[in-house]
Parts: structure tokens; C-alpha cells; sequence
């Protein structure tokens, strides 16, 4: 996958994931980083697990790049929470 294909599915998932988690977006830039480590993320432990991680520009590999994104905004405000 091209270094743009990341960047796009990085934009859409984290702006999902942001909109998901705290119905405010965590600003473009933050986004795009945000939906990229979630897809890293969601496609590691996918691929852990025995399904399909993220394997193009496609509805499955967005869906799998929320779900990672999701769970590192949970993370995330759990931690800024607590300190």
C-alpha cells in the first residue's frame, strides 16, 4: 500500500474513530496520525488473531483501522483522565 493509500485511510479512520469515541474531531493532522497507528494496530492484532488485518483501500481494512483507532482514543483518554 502507497504512502498516500496510508495517509488516506489513516484521515478516515481516525476522523471515524474520533467521531465514534468523543463526537469532536481531534483536528486533521491528529486524525490522519491517529487512524494510521490504529490501523497498524487493528492489523496486528487482526492478523494475531487469525482474520484479515488491513490489506489495501478497502471497506474492510477501514473498519479494521476504526476498531484500532477506537481502542487507542479509549486508551488515550483513559490515561489523560487519570493524570
Amino acid at each position: 500500500m502507497s504512502f498516500l493509500a496510508w495517509i488516506v485511510l489513516g484521515l478516515v479512520a481516525g476522523f471515524i474513530g474520533s467521531k465514534i469515541v468523543n463526537k469532536t474531531g481531534e483536528g486533521i493532522l491528529l486524525d490522519i496520525v491517529l487512524g494510521m497507528v490504529g490501523a497498524t494496530v487493528g492489523g496486528w492484532l487482526f492478523n494475531t488473531f487469525g482474520a484479515a488485518g488491513v490489506t489495501g483501500l478497502n471497506l474492510s481494512s477501514i473498519l479494521v483501522a476504526v476498531i484500532g483507532a477506537v481502542g487507542l482514543l479509549v486508551v488515550t483518554h483513559a490515561i489523560r483522565r487519570a493524570v
